[in-house]
């Protein structure tokens, strides 16, 4: 099989703006990443795992150009540091652990400095998306349906059956391929005039939005969260926003500023939520739960803090389609600012199901950390103790921090 991943800029933007902080910050910080299969009935074949371990090699000995550091450089919020720390910087395959002990066949664990672990999972799971459906099905098959599938759903944003306002193409992790995820941003940005009430902002592959001249779009993720609020063992994990938060503004001030909310629940959240970053932060980004209430809950925070909610963005990004995007649109649009990144109804929408296939941080500095969402089965811990201390602090200063003076 050809070369999945030719360019370390084939990354989910926010994984180089959580790079540099990690880099500035948390460069001592070590992680454990785990590859986990949502689907129960997809099993990996020997052959699929030996093509996978060979696309994974392929991957640690890329580096990046000067082409590609140049371009980097230009983005706004990228300092120059960093830049610097990406031109010595390549994976290593030694940090990966792949083999076929798994119920899926196809098990990965990735150990290492947070400074590189952190840049492994989106160049992971877009191998093993490929290799999986490259070598289960008729990829030239697949890829037909893709853009048939793709052309019917960009001709209803033409004739105004859709109305999604700002959107971004969010689908590497889960793409089919890269030549279905290419074409599918390639053809975004042509017919971006033709949309009356939508329009196509930009893409969170940093090699795509290079390639095409779109935003590369993306600022935090739950990993973020999780590490730099519970890799400190001395930090009560219940304020985990908190120390995220502020190391977030330290590093950015109010660049680059949107705010995810459920890493432990986005009641949770609120409490540290309060009108410094509400303020600083632009917007909040709704990745659980029901996205209805979710805006509601943010709409109300805001008004609170005596925050004018136009004023700032409201970014749904939960397994969105066109239709789904649509409903939040009509009734989201003038209460706030709204976008949405739209990920594999975009890069991988074919007759055969998708995988549902991640790759999360299950260990910092050694210890156990923990997702609770704003709802099951989004998180992936292996100490069940934890998650169960992780639950009791959250609930613990939500019902008696009204106490403190």
């Amino acid at each position: 099989m050809e070369q999945i991943i030719t360019s370390l800029l084939s990354q989910d933007a926010y994984k180089f703006s959580m790079g540099q902080a990690i880099y500035h910050q948390f460069s001592e910080y070590k992680t454990t990443w785990t590859f986990k299969c949502r689907n129960t009935d997809v099993k990996f074949t020997p052959e699929m795992v030996e093509e996978i371990k060979n696309q994974v090699n392929l991957f640690c000995k890329l580096r990046f150009t000067e082409e590609e550091l140049e371009y980097l450089d230009g983005i706004r919020w990228i300092k120059g540091s960093y830049v610097d720390f990406l031109r010595l910087w390549h994976p290593r395959y030694k940090d990966f652990t792949i083999n076929t002990d798994s119920p899926c066949g196809l098990n990965i664990e990735a150990c290492g400095t947070w400074l590189n672990t952190s840049m492994y999972e989106i160049p992971i799971l877009s191998i093993v998306n490929e290799v999986y459906f490259r070598m289960a099905y008729d990829y030239d098959e697949l890829l037909a349906q893709f853009k048939r599938k793709f052309d019917e759903k960009c001709a209803k944003l033409i004739d105004d059956s859709y109305k999604i306002g700002s959107f971004s193409e969010f689908g590497l992790r889960r793409r089919l391929s890269y030549e279905a995820q290419d074409y599918a941003v390639q053809k975004l940005k042509e017919m971006n005039s033709q949309f009356k009430e939508s329009f196509f902002v930009g893409t969170s592959n940093v090699e795509l939005a290079k390639k095409h001249n779109v935003t590369p779009v993306g600022t935090m993720a739950h990993e973020w969260i999780m590490c730099s609020g519970q890799g400190n063992h001395k930090h009560n994990p219940a304020y985990s926003n908190w120390y995220a938060l502020d190391a977030w503004v330290k590093e950015y001030g109010i660049l680059n500023g949107t705010a995810l909310t459920d890493t432990i629940t986005t009641d949770c959240f609120l409490r540290d939520f309060q009108l410094t970053y509400a303020t600083l932060f632009s917007g909040v980004r709704h990745d659980s739960g029901d996205p209805f209430l979710w805006g509601e809950k943010m709409l109300a925070h805001y008004k609170k803090l005596g925050i004018d909610p136009k004023t700032k963005t409201l970014l749904f990004s939960d397994s969105l389609d066109f239709e789904r995007a649509t409903k939040l649109y009509e009734y989201f649009k003038d209460k706030a600012k709204l976008a949405f990144g739209i990920g594999t109804y975009i890069s991988n929408d074919t007759d055969v199901p998708a995988l549902n296939i991640v790759m999360k941080v299950t260990k910092c500095n050694g210890q156990d950390v923990a997702k609770i969402s704003d709802v099951q089965g989004k998180g992936m811990c292996k100490n069940e103790e934890y998650v169960d201390y992780l639950n009791r602090c959250i609930k613990w200063r939500m019902e008696n921090e009204h106490l403190r003076r």
